[in-house]
């Protein structure tokens, strides 16, 4: 009887996990290390990745990547990668909030095929910020929402501390571009925690499921629950 480990037996493809891809931008200037702000996003993101980096699915891959932004610029602090070969490496806060050098970045990552093939899910975009853009972010934020990926994406986002609110708070609507999908207000930082961990679950759901491309997993109920 021949096995395909003989010489001259018919070679079988590999089916691989679909990807499925998590990009964080997360805003590391300077008002981040106020109130243990970058602390907590440093804890809730190396949380995340390991929760993730345990998920056993037929249906697809979670991929991790993160875009920082401060000083005056943006940088892929980690490239899209399995959660599972991840190693999260602490972030530093100082400088401005150029987010729309983030956004950019954000558009160039998912539109690398290598780093998001044809066959990936549709990825999830979360952004974290805390304060109003300090460079030119809404012609960013057109090329990124009218992109194939950043379209349909599901974009998330979440304002930490009191200070991300007014006009802050009106840039991360317009980014999340989605009236049911709620921007989740944090003036008590223990809630950015908090919304790590239902970005978390939500997208650990998805990765089970039989079709992660239906965003019915993402209950948007509890993230009106985890506004402030």
């Amino acid at each position: 009887m021949t096995d395909g480990n003989q010489p001259g037996a018919p070679e079988v493809e590999v089916q691989h996990a679909r990807p499925l891809p998590v990009l964080v931008l997360a805003d590391v200037s300077g008002s981040m290390d106020q109130d243990k702000k970058i602390d907590t996003l440093n804890n809730s993101m190396a949380s995340m990745i390991r929760a993730f980096a345990s998920e056993d699915s037929l249906y697809g891959e979670i991929t991790v990547g993160v875009i920082t932004f401060g000083g005056t610029e943006a940088r892929l602090h980690q490239p899209l990668a399995p959660a599972s070969q991840a190693r999260w490496t602490p972030i530093a806060a100082g400088g401005r909030t150029p987010l729309g050098a983030a956004l950019d970045l954000a558009r160039t990552v998912l539109e690398d095929e290598e780093a998001v093939p044809k066959r990936a899910f549709h990825p999830t975009v979360v952004l974290v910020s805390d304060g109003i853009p300090t460079d030119d972010w809404e012609p960013a934020l057109e090329r990124l929402l009218t992109s194939h990926r950043g379209a349909k994406a599901v974009r998330l986002a979440v304002a930490v501390g009191p200070e991300a609110s007014g006009p802050a708070y009106q840039v991360l609507e317009k980014f999340v571009a989605n009236p049911a999908i709620p921007v989740v207000r944090t003036d008590e930082i223990d809630r950015v925690r908090q919304f790590f961990q239902w970005v978390t679950v939500s997208v650990s759901t998805r990765v089970r499921s039989g079709s992660p491309d239906d965003l019915s997993a993402f209950d948007t109920d509890e993230l009106y629950d985890l506004t402030d």
